[in-house]
C-alpha cells in the first residue's frame, strides 16, 4: 500500500480562511494525503485547528513547520504579501510546496522562487485550481480536438461579487492596495487569464484599461472607510499567437448575478465555459463550472461531462473539489515524477503577463508579448 504524502498547512485557521474553507476538507477527503500538521499566529488557534483536523502537530512559527520531519508537502494559504518568506524557508528544507494563488506579490518575487523551487529538485504548485475542473478538462480536450473547428474569436466575461453595496469584510481589505499585489488584476484576472491560456494558447499582443469605479468601501464588520488604489475593472483587447482576437471584462462590485463566461467561438460552432451557483461571485476558481455547446445554426446545450474528468468523487462542495482535483494529480507527480500540475514557472509567466497589462495600460500602447 502506498504511504500518504504527509502535510503541513502555514494559515490553517480553524474560523475563517480559504484553508478552512477549501485546503484542509480537501486534505482531509483524499485517500493521497495525511495531514500532519498546522501552523497560524496564535497558539490557540493553531491548537484548535490540529484537533479539528487531527494533525499531530501544531505551531506559531511556520519555519518549524517546514523544517519538521513528518511533513513532506508545505501548503502556504495565508495572505499574499507572506507568500515569498514562508516558500523560501519550504524549499531551503527541501520540501514539496503548494502556494495559493497569487504566488508572490511582485514578478521579481516570482522570478526568485521559481528559481529557488528548480534548484530544490522538488515539487511545486500553484493554486489555479480551475485547470482540474472536470467541465474545463473536458473543454481543452474538445478545444484541442477541434469539436467547433478552427477557433476564431474568444470573449471573457468575470464579475465577482467583492465591493457590493459599496461594502467589503475586513479580512478582504489588504487586497483594495495594489501595492499588497492581491487585487481584482491579481486574483480574479489572473485566474480568469490563466483559464483562458490553457485552453487555448498565449496572449501575444494585448491593450488593456484598468479602472477604479469605487474608490472607497466600508469595511462590513467595523464601518470604517477605506480608500481603494487598485483596479476594479479590467478591460483587455488583444490577439493570441495564433492570431485569434480576444477580449476580456474582469470586475468587481457586482450588485446582481456575478458570473464568469468563457466563449469560444469556432468555424463549425461554440463553446461555453460558465461559472454557476451561490458560489460564482467568488471567481471561476472556487465555483461551479458547467459547459455548454452551441453546433453552427443551433441553440446552446449543456455537455455532459465524461466520468474520466472527474477523480473528486462524493465531494459536494466547489471550492473543496477543484482544489482536491489539483491534490490528486499532484499526488501522481510526486509519487511518479512527472509534471503536470501548475507550477511556479507557471506562477511566473502569469505573474509577467498581468505585467504586460499593467503596461498596456500605463502607455497607452498595444504590448507585444515575449512567450
Amino acid at each position: 500500500m502506498t504511504e500518504p504524502i504527509r502535510v503541513g498547512v502555514i494559515g490553517a485557521g480553524p474560523e475563517r480562511g480559504w484553508a478552512r474553507m477549501s485546503h484542509l476538507p480537501a486534505l482531509t477527503a483524499s485517500p493521497d494525503y495525511e495531514l500532519t500538521a498546522v501552523a497560524t499566529t496564535r497558539s490557540g488557534s493553531a491548537r484548535r485547528a490540529a484537533e479539528l483536523y487531527g494533525a499531530r502537530h501544531h505551531f506559531t512559527d511556520p519555519a518549524r513547520l517546514s523544517g519538521h520531519p513528518d511533513v513532506d508537502l508545505v501548503v502556504v494559504a495565508v495572505k499574499t504579501p507572506d507568500h515569498a518568506a514562508l516558500v523560501e524557508a519550504a524549499l531551503e528544507a527541501g520540501k514539496h510546496v503548494y502556494c495559493e494563488w497569487p504566488l508572490t506579490r511582485t514578478t521579481k518575487e516570482a522570478e526568485v522562487l521559481a528559481s529557488a523551487a528548480e534548484q530544490a529538485g522538488v515539487h511545486h504548485a500553484v493554486g489555479l485550481q480551475a485547470r482540474h475542473a472536470p467541465a474545463v478538462r473536458h473543454a481543452r480536450h474538445l478545444l484541442t480536438t477541434g469539436a467547433i473547428g478552427r477557433i476564431t474569436g474568444v470573449d471573457v466575461y468575470a464579475a465577482r461579487a467583492k465591493g457590493a453595496g459599496g461594502t467589503v469584510t475586513s479580512d478582504a481589505v489588504y487586497t483594495l492596495d495594489r501595492r499588497n499585489g492581491a487585487g481584482t488584476l491579481e486574483v480574479a484576472g489572473g485566474h480568469t487569464l490563466d483559464l483562458l491560456e490553457h485552453l487555448c494558447g498565449s496572449m501575444g499582443r494585448l491593450s488593456a484599461l484598468l479602472s477604479v469605479q469605487q474608490p472607497r468601501l466600508t469595511v462590513s464588520d467595523t464601518a470604517e472607510s477605506v480608500g481603494v488604489t487598485g483596479a476594479d475593472h479590467v478591460l483587455i483587447g488583444g490577439l493570441l499567437v495564433t492570431g485569434v482576437p480576444v477580449s476580456v471584462h474582469v470586475h468587481d462590485g457586482k450588485t446582481g448575478h456575478p458570473r464568469t463566461r468563457l466563449e469560444f467561438t469556432g468555424t463549425r460552432g461554440s463553446l461555453a465555459l460558465v461559472s454557476e451557483g451561490p458560489a460564482a461571485g467568488h471567481g471561476i476558481q472556487v465555483s461551479d463550472i458547467h459547459l455548454y455547446e452551441a453546433p453552427a445554426g443551433d441553440t446552446w446545450r449543456e455537455v455532459p461531462v465524461p466520468p474520466a474528468h472527474r477523480t473528486a468523487v462524493g465531494v459536494p462542495d466547489t471550492a473543496v473539489r477543484n482544489v482536491l482535483e489539483l491534490y490528486t494529480a499532484l499526488a501522481r507527480d510526486i509519487r511518479t515524477g512527472s509534471r503536470t500540475v501548475p507550477d511556479f514557472e507557471t506562477g511566473l509567466r502569469l505573474h509577467l503577463l498581468l505585467d504586460t497589462v499593467r503596461s498596456a495600460h500605463r502607455t497607452g500602447a498595444c504590448q507585444a508579448r515575449e512567450v
